[in-house]
């Protein structure tokens, strides 16, 4: 059973915790993690009986093609964050917890586990869910998503108007994602390459997430989150869709619904953790796209990674912090 000890910890009101969405999914990841923590073994252990498949496997052999799947992607990249997460408190690196907590996306539901708005169990049949959903929406019409760089939301906006498409995620100053169909998802990069943008870069994605295309996967979500009981967070929890603190249960099911269809607006909620006194922001998850983030967005926030066994090695991280 996950049992991460959290609520023992005293509160560091400068410190937020962050969880990385899809896409940052790799072969091999936690298989090292589980080499020097008995509890980061467990969390993978459980994942597998929860979902009754072996997640971990994936996770640790691939294939990668599998790995990459929608369905499986969602519950993996999850499994990773919270095995990072119970690893860092078993070896003692952490020991205070944070203020706030937030997720990319798919990390929202690793955030919403962290703060005990949901079990772990129920969280990663959530996700598989989601991803299920998510996939078939993608199966109904072909849509894709560009990032674009160097522009602006506001020079931005109207281009994504003029040519259907939508802004999927603000993720710092000059980098936002649009998506939908692929058309005109090509032409409106074209277009932002006329205007200013110093880089288009198509995205590697089986769909147009966060954008209207996803409204039967909306749908489906809002249908299965009516049999789903949330918990009053311990922590509050910054919203993808508003970016401002959520720790009412009764708020996540509407949050969650709007964020399959709504743009992630990550670089307003790393602005929201700074005004609220947050300096320093630990990625627990694979890969460091949200630490890359936070430095575009503001190069004075510390950031952290935990993803893998070296990560816990560097015994100054948690100086630092005292």
């Amino acid at each position: 059973m996950v049992d991460l000890p959290i609520e023992e910890l005293p509160v560091d009101p400068t410190v937020a915790w962050v969880f990385p969405g899809q896409g940052a999914q790799h072969v091999g990841m936690g298989a090292d993690l589980i080499d020097i923590s008995d509890d980061a073994r467990s969390v993978f252990s459980q994942a597998d009986s929860a979902l009754n498949m072996p997640i971990s496997n994936l996770c640790f052999e691939g294939p990668e093609e599998e790995l990459s799947r929608t369905i499986n992607t969602q519950p993996a990249i999850v499994t990773h964050s919270i095995a990072a997460l119970a690893a860092a408190l078993e070896t003692g690196w952490l020991s205070r917890r944070p203020s706030v907590v937030a997720g990319h996306s798919l990390g929202e539901y690793a955030a919403l586990i962290v703060a005990g708005a949901i079990g772990f169990n129920d969280g990663l049949n959530l996700v598989r869910t989601r991803g299920d959903l998510m996939q078939k929406a993608c199966d109904i019409e072909q849509g894709s998503m560009t990032a674009v760089l160097g522009l602006d939301e506001e020079t931005i906006i109207p281009i994504s108007k003029e040519h259907g498409v939508s802004i999927c995620n603000v993720n710092a100053p000059g980098n936002i994602t649009i998506g939908g169909p692929t058309a005109s998802v090509v032409a409106a990069a074209e277009a932002a390459t006329q205007s200013g943008a110093t880089k288009v870069v198509p995205l590697t994605v089986s769909g147009a997430f966060h954008t209207p295309m996803m409204f039967t996967a909306a749908e489906g979500l809002a249908e299965i989150l009516q049999d789903v009981e949330f918990q009053t967070p311990t922590t509050p929890i910054i919203s993808n869709v508003t970016a401002k603190p959520i720790d009412n249960p009764s708020n996540f099911n509407d949050e969650l619904v709007k964020q399959v269809t709504s743009a992630v607006r990550w670089a307003d909620s790393i602005e929201e953790m700074q005004k609220a006194g947050i300096t320093t922001l630990i990625e627990f998850g694979p890969g460091r796209v949200l630490s890359g983030l936070t430095r575009r967005i503001n190069r004075e926030l510390i950031t952290m990674n935990i993803g893998a066994a070296s990560d816990l090695k560097n015994d100054t991280a948690e100086e630092s912090r005292k």
